[in-house]
């Protein structure tokens, strides 16, 4: 039985609390958040749980095996540091933290405590994703040849980060999870309406040495929400559309052919537009996944998916992109 501590319960924690509450192999011993109403909240729900205004409750308490972090980004360098310093396991709300030099520490003090250092980068966990995975790598769509994601919303505006780690740091992730390739250039471009230099608004493109080019544009400030990427690959396409209920996912079986003639050099295309395929999505939520991925790392001893490394190369790609913006 693994005992946790969990600390923050404002806006994911009550998700993260609800799923391994519900697991049978792990036992929520305390929640701390700063927030009275919020505790009062958890009590009403989860009276056997400890509530408490101080993380350290959880960090000093020797019983505890491993601590769930989902508070502000800026705090989870602090706040995981000090976990792994009390021999305990963590997981971090995504992004790891707001700070490749931070993020390095990390992974490199879990690697001397032996301890699980996992990122919760949940939609990695959703069968979505997962089926897109298998049909890329079962060499459905061919080889990939670009990813364009589209993320936005009206709200919520972070004080502390800007959208880039916000909303963009999930689709860095499914890029990552999806192909082992790493971009080669990085070059970003935001605006903050705020005025108070957090970007609400930012435009990214990656492009790879084998020609993959991605592209993603993550708002604070959109009048609808969408959560929409378009994978092209030299065989066939894919379309995710997480926002649709059921048919997330549809594997279109169309695609181009270029010829050039021998003569004038004049470039002609075939087009090819086939059957769509929309597997079945099975409805169980990419969280839960996620806590049982992190619950068997620690007692089988293994990694789990969205393991300490995986998290440290979001962070990178993010930090590069912020200092494309910074830079102009």
């Amino acid at each position: 039985m693994v005992k946790l501590g969990v600390i923050g319960y404002g806006y994911w924690g009550p998700n993260l609390v609800r799923n391994f509450f519900e697991l049978p192999n792990c036992q929520i011993e305390t929640v701390a958040d700063v927030d009275i109403q919020s505790l009062n909240k958890l009590k009403k729900y989860y009276p056997a749980i400890q509530a408490t205004t101080k993380p350290e409750d959880i960090l000093d308490n020797q019983e505890i095996d491993a601590v769930l972090i989902a508070t502000p980004v800026s705090t989870h360098f602090v706040l995981a540091k000090k976990a792994l310093q009390a021999g305990k396991h963590v997981l971090v709300e995504k992004p790891m933290t707001n700070s490749l030099k931070d993020a390095s520490e990390l992974v490199k003090l879990a690697k001397k405590t032996k301890k699980i250092l996992m990122v919760d980068h949940t939609f990695l966990y959703t069968d979505a994703v997962q089926k897109i995975k298998k049909m890329i790598d079962a060499g459905k769509i061919g080889k990939i040849t670009y990813f364009d994601s589209l993320r936005t919303n009206l709200g919520i505006f972070q004080q502390d980060v800007n959208v880039l780690w916000d909303l963009m740091a999930h689709d860095i992730s499914i890029i990552n999870y999806l192909t082992s390739e790493r971009p080669i250039s990085v070059t970003a471009s935001g605006v903050s309406h705020t005025k108070n230099g957090i970007e609400n608004i930012a435009f990214v493109v990656l492009k790879y040495k084998s020609g993959l080019v991605a592209h993603f544009n993550s708002s604070w400030s959109s009048p609808v929400k969408i959560r929409l990427i378009l994978i092209g690959g030299t065989k066939k396409m894919i379309v995710y559309d997480d926002i649709e209920p059921t048919e997330k996912v549809k594997l279109y079986d169309s695609n181009y052919r270029v010829k050039f003639l021998k003569d004038n050099k004049k470039l002609i295309v075939d087009y090819r537009t086939g059957d769509i395929y929309i597997p079945k999505i099975e409805l169980k939520e990419g969280l839960r996944n996620m806590a049982e991925d992190f619950i068997n790392a620690i007692i089988k001893k293994k990694e789990p998916i969205s393991n300490a490394n995986f998290g440290l190369e979001v962070v990178r790609i993010l930090s590069l992109a912020e200092a494309s913006i910074k830079q102009k």
